[in-house]
């Protein structure tokens, strides 16, 4: 941007406006007394109530952004952080910088004086903390088992030496612990993997009618050892869509998985492949449903059953090999396959989870 605001010419002062209109973050001109030159697209997102020829004042009222305006013109840039309460709480950046090198004497009154930006750090702070839950999880979850393998061994070593039916006794209990952190790590590292490529839209095309039978088979003898009754309806046509095969087999997998170990003594799981209208009309879908009818899970778990690490009952997870992993996984593959997962329960009645995908004929 140009310093001689006040005798610019015409394409001068377009050339300021372009860059203003092009800035990604939300961004406002002030003359020197504060009122509005200009305003790009996003600042009219963030603050729609801002009009040119008004002072910045009228919509936003805090003190510190009008102190760093202030600062602001002795040249150096200022930058302060705004809370916002209403309608929801966010954190936002805001930086101002004085325009030009003439001084205030040599500006006229409505020529542009400032530069304010604001950039919206909310999504960022909910990222920064959700690295640091997913962290702390983590951590707790492996220490808890290796916590348990230490004195497993301090025993082992010490006053159990000698003691076989002891001995046999303990390396049982380091035996499952043992097995408990491979699954944790293994799931950690799928979620690595689905994450990283989250962006790539899967290009083979692969049957669910297949992929659901495939699942099925694998895990008969599961049910069978927890007595679970499980049924298999296919559609009638083929179900294709573009999808990598290894994970959509995880994520039916985790769902039948999951029906089979929290579902009960003698549980019915149902798996069903079908086709659905899409939204407005326009093509259609292929669904796989995973019902069960199990205990069921209360209904104010369900808006977070997809977060790591969330159980609606630790103890119960921990004790049947769960690692609070499986549905966040499930998640990000459905996500990446540009899908919808949706979950519905009754207490008594049982859970229903279904993902749904784009067909392709």
């Amino acid at each position: 941007m140009s310093g001689s605001y006040g005798g610019a010419e015409r394409g001068q002062d377009l050339d300021w406006r372009v860059m203003l209109g092009a800035m990604p973050d939300a961004a406002v001109v002030l003359d020197q007394a504060g009122r509005v030159v200009e305003f790009n697209a996003p600042l009219n997102e963030l603050y729609p109530d801002v009009r040119r020829d008004q002072p910045l004042s009228r919509w936003l009222r805090n003190p510190d952004l009008f102190q760093a305006i202030e600062d602001a013109a002795g040249g150096q840039p200022e930058v302060v952080f705004l809370i916002h309460r209403l309608p929801v709480e966010r954190r936002i950046a805001a930086r101002v910088v004085r325009l030009g090198d003439m001084s205030a004497e040599e500006v006229s009154g409505s020529a542009p004086f400032y530069l304010v930006t604001f950039r919206d750090l909310t999504e960022q702070d909910k990222l920064a903390q959700m690295r640091e839950d997913f962290i702390a999880n983590a951590s707790h979850e492996l220490r808890t088992p290796l916590a348990s393998l230490r004195g497993f061994i301090e025993t082992l070593q010490g006053p159990a030496r000698d003691d076989a039916g002891a001995r046999d006794r303990f390396l049982a209990l380091m035996a499952g612990q043992a097995e408990r952190m491979t699954r944790l790590i293994d799931d950690l590292l799928s979620l690595s993997r689905v994450e990283m490529r989250a962006h790539v839209m899967p290009r083979a095309i692969i049957d669910l009618n297949e992929v659901a039978g495939y699942v099925l088979e694998t895990l008969q003898p599961m049910a069978a050892a927890a007595r679970a009754d499980l049924q298999l309806e296919l559609d009638k046509v083929s179900a294709r869509f573009r999808g990598e095969r290894d994970e959509i087999v995880q994520v039916i997998s985790n769902l039948v998985h999951n029906a089979i170990t929290y579902g009960g003594d003698g549980v019915e799981v149902r798996v069903a492949v079908a086709r659905a209208p899409a939204q407005g009309g326009h093509g259609e879908r292929v669904c796989v449903t995973v019902s069960d009818n199990g205990p069921g899970i209360p209904k104010e778990h369900l808006p977070r059953l997809t977060e790591r690490f969330y159980r609606p009952s630790v103890s119960a997870s921990r004790s049947k090999g769960g690692t609070g992993l499986g549905l966040a996984i499930v998640k990000h593959i459905v996500a990446r396959h540009r899908g919808d997962l949706e979950i519905s329960s009754q207490l008594g009645r049982g859970s229903t989870f279904k993902a749904s995908f784009d067909a392709v004929t």
